[in-house]
C-alpha cells in the first residue's frame, strides 16, 4: 500500500507542472553515444510519449555522429573534425544523410510501438534553411541556418504529433547541408518561441567539480556561465551546449535544461518534480 501512496504523491505533485505546460512547446536534442544504448532510449522515449500525452508539444532532434563515423570507417573513410564540427565532402554527405535517415525512421518506428502519434521529418525537406559554413578551414557541405519553417512545424505540432527532426539543411540552391545538431534544436527552440530547450547529455549537467557527483549546479544564469567558462569550470564539450542554451534564451526560449540521460526517466523528473534532476539555465 505505501508503494501506491507514493505513486499517488508523485502524480499530484506533477499536476501543477501538467497545467502550465499544456500546449506548450518543448524542443529536446538527444545524440551521441546514449543515442545507441537502447534501454536509455527506451526511457527517454516512453518520457517523451507522456509528455505528448499530457498536451506538450514536442519536438526531438536528433544526433547521429557515432553511426556516422562507424559507417564512413566501414566504408574507408576517415571522420575529420574541425573546432568540434564534421567536415563533410559529398561521399561524407552521403552517409550523413543516410544514416540520419535510418535512425530517423528507427526513432519514428519505436514512438509507434509506445503507442506514441509521431512524425518524422528531415531538416533538408524545407524544415531547415542553411548557407555553406565559413570558418578557417573549408568545411565541406556544412550549413549554418538562416531560418526555420515555422509554419510547417506549427501544423505537425497542433496536430498532437510528436516530430523527430534530422539535423540536416536545404540551401536556396537547393543542396542538402550538414548541421551540428544542437544548432538545429537551438535554432527551433528559438523559431517556436519554445517554453523549453533541452539538451540530453551523459553527465549530470553543469558540475562545479566533473569528478564530485555532489557538485551538480542546479540552477545557472547567462551571466553566472560566462564567469564559470573563465574559471575553467565549464570546458570543453560542455561549453558549445551552454552556448547553445545562451543563444536559445537570448531567442526567446522561457528555459533551458541539461539533463543526463541515462538517469531513468530524466526528462519526467526534471519536468514534474519540485527538485529535478539536472542543471537549468535562465536568462536572470
Amino acid at each position: 500500500m505505501e508503494n501506491e501512496i507514493k505513486k499517488a504523491s508523485v502524480l499530484i505533485e506533477a499536476i501543477p507542472y501538467i497545467h502550465a505546460f499544456r500546449r506548450k512547446v518543448f524542443v529536446i536534442k538527444y545524440g551521441g553515444s546514449i543515442l545507441e544504448n537502447d534501454t536509455i532510449r527506451k526511457n527517454v522515449l516512453e518520457d517523451i510519449v507522456f509528455l505528448s500525452y499530457v498536451g506538450i508539444r514536442t519536438i526531438l532532434v536528433h544526433g547521429g555522429g557515432p553511426h556516422i563515423s562507424n559507417r564512413l570507417k566501414e566504408s574507408g573513410l576517415k571522420s575529420e573534425f574541425h573546432e568540434g564540427i564534421r567536415i563533410t565532402d559529398k561521399e561524407t554527405l552521403k552517409i550523413v544523410s543516410e544514416e540520419l535517415e535510418k535512425l530517423n525512421k528507427r526513432i519514428v518506428q519505436e514512438i509507434r510501438d509506445l503507442k506514441g502519434d509521431v512524425t518524422g521529418l528531415k531538416g533538408d525537406e524545407n524544415i531547415v534553411h542553411v548557407e555553406k559554413r565559413i570558418a578557417a578551414k573549408d568545411l565541406g557541405f556544412v550549413g549554418s541556418i538562416t531560418s526555420i519553417d515555422k509554419l510547417a512545424l506549427d501544423t505537425h505540432l497542433k496536430r498532437g504529433y510528436i516530430t523527430v527532426i534530422s539535423p540536416m539543411g536545404i540551401s536556396v540552391e537547393k543542396q542538402p547541408h550538414n548541421i551540428n545538431a544542437d544548432e538545429v534544436a537551438s535554432a527551433i527552440a528559438t523559431s517556436l518561441e519554445a517554453e523549453k530547450l533541452v539538451l540530453l547529455t551523459n553527465v549530470q549537467g553543469v558540475m562545479r567539480n566533473p569528478e564530485d557527483p555532489g557538485s551538480l549546479i542546479s540552477t545557472l544564469t547567462v551571466d553566472e556561465i560566462a564567469n564559470l567558462i573563465k574559471l575553467n569550470v565549464i570546458q570543453s564539450g560542455m561549453i558549445p551546449k551552454v552556448n547553445s542554451c545562451i543563444e536559445a534564451l537570448n531567442g526567446g526560449v522561457k528555459k533551458t535544461h541539461i539533463i543526463d540521460a541515462r538517469i531513468p526517466h530524466a526528462l519526467l523528473l526534471e519536468f514534474f518534480t519540485n527538485t529535478g534532476i539536472g542543471t537549468q539555465i535562465l536568462n536572470a
